[in-house]
Parts: C-alpha cells; sequence; structure tokens
C-alpha cells in the first residue's frame, strides 16, 4: 500500500532554517508528481510545493517562493522541502502528497505530517 513518511520537523527560530524529508513506499515514486501542503492552526490546508516526477520543474506558492526549495532523489524514493528564513507565519504541519498536479484537490495519498513550529 501506498506510504508516505515525513520527518525533519521541529523548533526554529526566524530566520532560520529545517529540511523535511518523506519516505516512499507502495509505489513508482519515479513516476508521480508530489508535493508539499500545510494547515497552520486554526486554518485550511494550504497547497505550499509540487514537483514533477523527473523533477524538471518545481513550483512554488506565493508565499514561500524564494525560501522554500523542493526536490527528490528518486533513487531514494524521497521527496524534501528545504525552508529557509523562516517565519512565524510558516508554523503549520506540513504533509506530504502524491498529486496529480498543483492543488490540494488533486492530491491522492497524504503523510500523517511533521510539526514545524517557527518561534524565537
Amino acid at each position: 500500500q501506498v506510504q508516505l513518511v515525513e520527518s525533519g520537523g521541529g523548533l526554529a527560530q526566524p530566520g532560520g532554517s529545517l529540511r523535511l524529508s518523506c519516505a516512499a513506499s507502495g509505489f513508482t515514486f519515479s513516476s508521480y508528481a508530489m508535493s508539499w501542503a500545510r494547515q497552520a492552526p486554526g486554518k485550511g490546508l494550504e497547497w505550499v510545493s509540487g514537483i514533477y516526477s523527473d523533477g524538471s520543474d518545481t513550483y512554488y506558492a506565493d508565499s514561500v517562493k524564494g525560501r522554500f526549495t523542493i526536490s527528490r532523489d528518486n533513487a531514494k524514493n524521497t521527496l524534501y522541502l528545504q525552508m529557509n528564513s523562516l517565519k512565524p507565519e510558516d508554523t503549520a504541519l506540513y504533509y506530504c502528497a502524491r498529486s496529480r498536479g498543483w492543488s490540494i484537490r488533486l492530491v491522492d495519498y497524504w503523510g500523517q505530517g511533521t510539526q514545524v513550529t517557527v518561534s524565537s
């Protein structure tokens, strides 16, 4: 069965960095586009970033553009999200997702999430 397991969340100071990882199994990882999404306390799900199956193209929400970088290693079946210049408003539960496009409506599998807290 499809499994997506996120790791790498934690507490960071404003201006700091974190790197999230997502280990995928149960499907041919290199054949699927992947995304990251997040849910801040009291808010709805927000799509954050996406990457094509071969890593040739990446996409970002305006709120993270220039600060976050999505990447993947198809040999390791792993998706990454490098988050730099973190802001308190980046505090959220971050989800890895298998998606057919760049919207949460196009996600067909979700991970369990990893918490990111940005605070001094």
